[in-house]
């Protein structure tokens, strides 16, 4: 009997990396012939703008997922049982806490990373195409080391803060995704 369960737990686990693969190259496809479209055709403050934007998406998901890790499913159960909007979406987040941090921090964190810096060769690219007279080593070597230090330091601040206010995270997390799904 034991053995079936440890089987039964290979192939759900073997299902769910499947599962994050399949996501992850869909996602990671769709948004970078996005940002690519878009990079390439509006002008480049807006290149700068969904830079931004995704250097933040990335860092805020880091956060959901963190805090959702740290945080403490019992408060959640009193506020559901008060019919508190969310409560049972931020128990389903605590629940599946790994499968949420997994998909926040490594498919959607990632994603993003991979993107910023895609989206970073694409502006050096589009500058130096412009400007004949701009050092493009120089310009390459700048806007990556921006964008990595900008990352690193947003997640790392992020973290302290997912942590601090995991429950106050998860509560606004379980209320939006409320929104969209019914638990």
């Amino acid at each position: 009997m034991g053995n079936k369960k440890s089987q039964n737990r290979k192939s759900n686990y073997f299902k769910w990396v499947v599962f994050l693969f399949i996501l992850s190259y869909l996602l990671s496809a769709s948004l970078n012939y996005i940002s690519s479209i878009v990079s390439a055709k509006l002008p480049l403050t807006i290149s700068f703008i969904l830079l931004l934007l995704i250097m933040l998406i990335g860092i805020l998901f880091d956060i959901i997922g963190i805090a959702t890790a740290a945080a403490d499913e019992v408060p959640f159960h009193a506020m559901a049982a008060k019919k508190v909007r969310g409560a049972k979406s931020s128990i389903w987040l605590i629940k599946n806490a790994s499968r949420v941090s997994s998909i926040c921090n490594d498919v959607i964190g990632d994603i993003c990373g991979i993107l910023s810096g895609s989206l970073s060769a694409s502006i050096v690219f589009y500058i130096s195409k412009r400007n004949i007279h701009v050092d493009i080593v120089f310009l390459s070597l700048f806007l990556t080391a921006t964008v990595a230090a900008m990352t690193i330091s947003g997640k790392a601040i992020g973290k302290y803060f997912a942590i601090k206010k995991s429950h106050d995270i998860v509560k606004v997390t379980g209320k939006i995704l409320s929104l969209f799904m019914k638990i």
